[in-house]
């Protein structure tokens, strides 16, 4: 049985390498691409098995790739598998997308599925940089001005936080007895590691960038607002999810690191709450979500913060079960708005509630799987400060999602170019699997019986209320909204660099200086200094 799941595990990833290498023979390619939803269901058979079953392991020695999946990955790994394939069906049922999105579609699917299942650090760093950059051919082979900027910033970012991640990695290399590239090898290490602090930095800093930590959020706002409906669908369901596995590996959890915790927490918590204030000034319902998903993943990143104050392993089962409801009900939101861009708006009464219900079940609407999430995450934010914030993330939450579902009674004529005609029928399948699925996974996590407790449908219900009905209020005042851009922080970074430019002369003079050998002998002999000081403090 054991030889099974490793096949299968191994099948997960044969699969859509099968795909992609038929998209090189011209003859096959049309069919490749018109089946790539056929791809990622060994995965899915894959997570389901996984989620009940101790880690599996299998290793590719023609790659020199080692794969495990535990319970917490396999649990990403399902919704994301489900979600790859009814948003394919539905991009490829109805008209056939030209072969360059198509490529880049097939490449970003394969390499978000190995995210979850890569061993070591060699398979992990390849499928996360095929999951990164050809999803810049998602929304940035374009014309349009936008679309050419968002995918300008957004290489940028992923560029220079995959060589942040190739300097965390080399650190962990460094410290890893016998110099093993197995990941469970190379995190046990760290805490001992003299590379520790510098490696944890990296770590955090790179996978941040992924999750839109504050102050390396900007590019996700201007990625979903220029990105096609199914595509910011699946960046914003599974794509980000990357990080979120990211730091679920590399952290070392079992190791009670309270600076670094309480840091991550703190930094989880403020982009929680940047979310949701600068979500609030925005218009665009796609952008609205946007800013929503900074603030979802704050929140995943304090708890795992707080996982590592207290040096809690267990807690990336809860974490991981937090991020799978995330990503199935934010990829049906922006199905959604798809959906009701081609029915212009004229949706049912029954659809219209299920968005609402889908929405307000981030904040932890009981009944939902948004309140099981909550109750997972329960353990991290128990007491104290952080159960304070916890709360006031709920209502900010409900605040934000509301306003979103206020700006969708704006036209939505340009989602609706964006859509295939399907849409409209796969969305619900998405709906309802965001819906259903939160229960199904749940008993992996604990009891579900514990959600009707009379306390805690109070405990969910009334921070749903509180900014539910603020945003109501905000609205029937008519509250101004505030201008600020789409990417609020990237925009100053640009100005920044505009300025940078500007004293391009002065820094050419200075290098000219610079190459003086009295200035360079100087400069050499500071260096070397500072090397022998680094050797000695290390030792």
């Amino acid at each position: 049985m054991t030889n099974l799941y490793s096949a299968l595990l191994g099948a997960s990833l044969a699969i859509p390498a099968a795909f992609l290498a038929a998209c090189f023979a011209k003859r096959w390619r049309r069919h490749a691409l018109a089946l790539q939803w056929l791809a990622p269901i060994p995965s899915l058979a894959t997570g389901l098995i996984g989620l009940t079953h101790a880690p599996m392991t299998c290793d590719m020695p023609v790659l020199s790739f080692a794969l495990r999946l535990d319970p917490p990955g396999a649990l990403i790994l399902t919704a994301a598998a489900l979600l790859w394939i009814i948003i394919s069906a539905a991009l490829w049922r109805d008209h056939q997308p030209d072969n360059r999105f198509g490529l880049c579609w097939l490449m970003t699917m394969t390499g978000n599925i190995g995210v979850f299942v890569a061993g070591d650090l060699v398979s992990f760093y390849f499928f996360y940089a095929l999951v990164s950059i050809p999803a810049y051919g998602l929304f940035a082979f374009s014309d349009e001005t936008e679309r050419k900027r968002a995918g300008a910033i957004y290489i940028a970012f992923t560029i220079l936080g995959e060589a942040f991640l190739l300097l965390a990695f080399a650190m962990l290399i460094v410290g890893a007895p016998h110099g093993s590239l197995r990941i469970d090898d190379v995190v046990a290490a760290l805490p001992a590691s003299s590379w520790r602090d510098a490696a944890l930095g990296l770590i955090i800093v790179s996978f941040g960038m992924k999750v839109g930590m504050i102050p390396f959020n900007g590019w996700m706002p201007l990625t979903y607002s220029a990105a096609p409906i199914p595509a910011a669908a699946a960046l914003s369901g599974a794509g980000v999810k990357a990080g979120v596995i990211g730091l679920m590996r590399f952290l070392p959890l079992a190791a009670a690191l309270e600076g670094w915790g309480s840091a991550l927490a703190i930094m989880g918590f403020l982009s929680a709450f940047y979310g949701v204030v600068f979500g609030m000034t925005q218009r665009n319902p796609k952008v609205i979500l946007a800013y929503s998903s900074i603030s979802q993943m704050g929140i995943i990143t304090a708890a795992l913060g707080m996982a590592l104050v207290n040096g809690q392993t267990d807690a990336s089962l809860n974490v991981a079960f937090y991020a799978a409801n995330h990503l199935l009900v934010k990829a049906t939101l922006f199905l959604a708005i798809g959906s009701l861009a081609l029915r212009d708006r004229r949706s049912s009464y029954t659809s219209l509630i299920l968005i609402a219900i889908l929405a307000l079940s981030l904040a932890g609407l009981p009944f939902t799987g948004g309140a099981l999430a909550k109750l997972a995450l329960k353990a991290q934010f128990a007491s104290g400060p952080t159960a304070i914030f916890a709360t006031l993330s709920s209502i900010g939450t409900a605040l934000l999602m509301t306003h979103f579902l206020i700006r969708l009674a704006v036209p939505l004529h340009e989602a609706a170019q964006e859509c295939p005609a399907s849409l409209i029928r796969f969305w619900h399948a998405a709906a309802f699997a965001a819906i259903a699925l939160p229960w199904v996974f749940y008993p992996a996590i604990g009891d579900t019986s514990n959600a009707f407790e009379f306390g805690k449908l109070l405990d969910g219900f009334w921070p749903v209320a509180v900014g539910a009905g603020l945003a109501l209020v905000l609205q029937r005042i008519g509250w101004p909204l505030p201008n600020v851009p789409v990417g609020d922080s990237v925009v100053l970074e640009e100005s920044a660099f505009r300025s940078l430019l500007s004293i391009g002369p002065s820094l050419e003079m200075l290098e000219a200086r610079l190459r003086q050998w009295p200035v360079a002998g100087v400069s050499l002999l500071l260096i070397i200094l500072a090397l022998l000081t680094a050797s000695v403090s290390g030792s």
